[in-house]
């Protein structure tokens, strides 16, 4: 049976005991108001396999923001050069390790055009572009007036209002939740004279590591092709780039004329005429003929989905603080769960940047997958994680149990930076990077608390089992260090031997230190640890024998290395706080008493040491968006609860007017781990953890005094 949440409504001072939160009040507080277009984030509505983007006016009309979704990509022609025809031929590298060669996926000099066409194939695209069109009028935004648009958080509806050539023009604008429809109302005596239309535009994919703001080529007119099909009140443009061809249904009502495309381009304009108002679905499919619904039932559609998403699962109120901060943090909360639902909730892992636009060509990291997904688990929201978990490892696990056959390891290997076929893009780091690895164990047993059944029991198993087979034989044994502890019979044995370590060749979470250095990474050892603990418990729970190579590793892993009484990155690393480089990327240490929970080796006055020596030294400015919720995951669980907020609120850890997350110094806006994390952390903080305190008292002491903190629904974190 699944456990249920208890609800609580806590405070610092007395305050009626639970008393339910109005969470539209909440909600609609946070609405996001614009009177003029941003030239970097878009105002969005989406589903999680599908996002619209517009400008002030509702639409896409002078900023060509994206239409993402999750079936939308394309591979350009592959060169061809002499032995080198297809996929097939890429070979990659070898690196000795431990004493073999094994074959990576990294790109070959001897293979340039091959590698690079590996990387960068898929891209996610655009699938095109709606607008409004101005007759024979030349319009730019300067040429309107009284602008004005809020985004209705509380049901998924942009409202748009603004004034051209003398008249008021009204846009909503709403996707529906079960299709990749987008409706759009307009309202305007523009309209009646022909003197408003929509047009809509098609561009070619662009080969960019990060295409942002904007998605595509738009001029590249003559490189793809774009044909219209008419009949009543209803056209198809069906579009066809290289291999791939997908369609755009459009259905509108009243009187209106279709045409196009126009002067050598791949613009259509719709033309109403006789009336005031336009109602107005499009849908995009990779398949012709597909059915929609009118623009008014999409709309109601997507309140009635968005009321309930607001209305399920976990909340916190802070807004009865009185203090800046945490209206802020507030504001941060309700704008992350909005994005991360029109982005990040689909049948993939989102990419970095979601349905906004193209990072890393568009492809996602399944290192990142915690950071981006976990909050829908701690959140009560698992529906949502179950679109794409555990469903994504299932797809992957064929290729990834062949990637460790031909590394010569047992199980599966995880990749890193994907496309949706389970193919990890070639790389240095993608292909030496590890720490993906025991996060199916972090997701299945987040399950598991919620749902501890057969059930889940069964979905994760063979998932798990392979993860474990990988990870057991990935660790080195060492026989120069250590004892271990041999389980025969119903004596151990204990035997002067080794120690089971991990490296090198790797790249820990931080991505910056030599690879042929770089062994037994705090973070990643704890991981390990617990990755292997908790693949035994799995068959334990399941009446099933423990393999003894399980255990065997889990307890003779190295032990979390110490320098100076702090934890290091890795074991021996030179210079650990005072080579720039070392204290400039992510503090994964403080992860072990984080994101996790403690091993049996956590030494807590080396953790606290860590904590400060991080607080003093490290480098905030040059950190990821999810550098900041993995610091405030620790703070907390140290009883820090302001140092939590502060970093939370850190001045290096951005969110714009709509709450996109600013992606620093090194990515492109918006980066979504760090709303996925600000949402995990937050969550930690209000539902508590495995030994904190219990009971309505004690969510107050997990944040800073003063505060007003009402919550419903949390339940403990690991």
């Amino acid at each position: 049976m699944r456990r249920w949440a208890i609800i609580l409504t806590v405070a610092i001072w007395v305050t009626p005991a639970y008393s339910k939160i109005d969470r539209k009040e909440v909600v609609q507080s946070f609405n996001p108001v614009r009177h003029e277009s941003s030239n970097s984030s878009p105002v969005q509505v989406g589903n999680g396999n599908f996002a619209f983007g517009v400008d002030v006016t509702g639409l896409q009309t002078f900023m060509p923001f994206g239409t993402l979704s999750s079936w939308g990509w394309h591979n350009f022609s592959l060169p061809i050069a002499p032995g080198q025809t297809s996929p097939a031929d890429f070979t990659g590298l070898d690196w000795w390790t431990h004493g073999r060669l094994v074959n990576y996926d990294q790109p070959n000099p001897a293979e340039p055009l091959i590698s690079n066409w590996m990387v960068q194939n898929p891209q996610r695209i655009n699938l095109g572009r709606i607008g409004f069109s101005f007759g024979n009028e030349t319009v730019t935004e300067t040429n309107l007036s009284d602008k004005s648009q809020t985004l209705d958080l509380y049901s998924g509806t942009i409202v748009s209002r603004f004034e051209v050539s003398g008249s008021q023009v009204k846009v909503k604008t709403s996707v529906d939740p079960g299709s990749d429809s987008v409706a759009i109302q307009v309202e305007s005596d523009l309209l009646r004279g022909g003197q408003l239309g929509v047009f809509f535009d098609y561009p070619y994919p662009d080969v960019n590591k990060f295409d942002a703001p904007f998605v595509g080529v738009w001029n590249a007119t003559s490189q793809h092709t774009t044909s219209l099909q008419k009949s009543p009140n209803q056209a198809h443009i069906t579009h066809t780039i290289d291999t791939i061809t997908y369609y755009t249904a459009i259905q509108w009502s009243g009187n209106a004329s279709i045409n196009g495309p126009l002067n050598s381009t791949h613009r259509y304009v719709l033309q109403p005429r006789g009336d005031s108002s336009l109602d107005l679905t499009i849908n995009f499919s990779p398949k012709s003929n597909q059915t929609r619904d009118d623009a008014s039932l999409i709309a109601k559609s997507s309140a009635d989905w968005w009321q309930d998403y607001w209305e399920t699962g976990a909340f916190i109120d802070l807004t009865r603080s009185q203090n800046k901060n945490a209206t802020e943090l507030q504001r941060r909360i309700i704008l992350s769960q909005y994005l991360l639902a029109v982005n990040e909730a689909g049948q993939d892992p989102p990419q970095e940047s979601g349905l906004v636009n193209n990072g890393w060509y568009g492809k996602f990291h399944l290192e990142m997958v915690v950071w981006h997904l976990m909050h829908w688990g701690r959140w009560g929201k698992w529906a949502l994680l179950n679109r794409s978990m555990p469903g994504v490892y299932e797809r992957f696990l064929p290729t990834s149990i062949q990637r460790a056959q031909d590394q010569g390891y047992a199980g599966a290997r995880w990749g890193k930076m994907s496309d949706p076929r389970g193919r990890s893009a070639p790389g240095e780091i993608n292909s030496l990077l590890i720490w993906q690895q025991p996060h199916p164990f972090y997701l299945a047993e987040n399950e598991y608390r919620a749902f501890p059944n057969q059930k889940t029991l069964q979905k994760w198993d063979e998932i798990l089992t392979e993860t474990a087979e990988f990870m057991v034989s990935f660790a080195w044994y060492n026989t120069s260090t250590g004892i271990i502890h041999v389980p025969l019979a119903m004596e151990p044995i204990i035997i002067q031997t080794g120690f089971y370590d991990l490296g090198p060749p790797m790249y820990p979470v931080s991505e910056n230190t030599s690879p042929n250095a770089t062994f037994n990474p705090t973070f990643e050892l704890a991981y390990w640890r617990f990755g292997l603990t908790t693949a035994a418990k799995w068959k334990t729970r399941q009446h099933l024998p423990v393999p003894t190579s399980w255990l065997h590793v889990a307890h003779n892993l190295a032990p979390l290395p110490i320098i100076n009484n702090t934890y290091p990155i890795y074991q021996d690393i030179p210079n650990m706080w005072t080579d720039p480089t070392t204290v400039s990327d992510h503090p994964a240490m403080l992860g072990i008493f984080g994101l996790l929970p403690p091993s049996p080796d956590l030494n807590l006055t080396v953790m606290r040491n860590t904590a400060d020596k991080i607080a003093s030294v490290w480098d905030l400015a040059n950190l990821y968006g999810w550098d900041f919720p993995l610091l405030a995951t620790n703070a907390a669980r140290l009883g820090r609860p302001g140092k939590a907020v502060e970093y939370l609120l850190d001045a290096n850890f951005v969110f714009d007017d709509v709450g996109m997350p600013v992606g620093g110094p090194r990515v492109a806006t918006p980066y979504f781990p760090a709303a996925g994390g600000l949402l995990l952390a937050v969550a930690m903080m209000a539902g508590g953890w495995d030994g904190s305190e219990s009971g309505s008292e004690s969510v107050g002491k997990r944040f800073p005094g003063g505060w007003r903190v009402d919550v419903e629904g949390f339940e403990a974190a690991l």
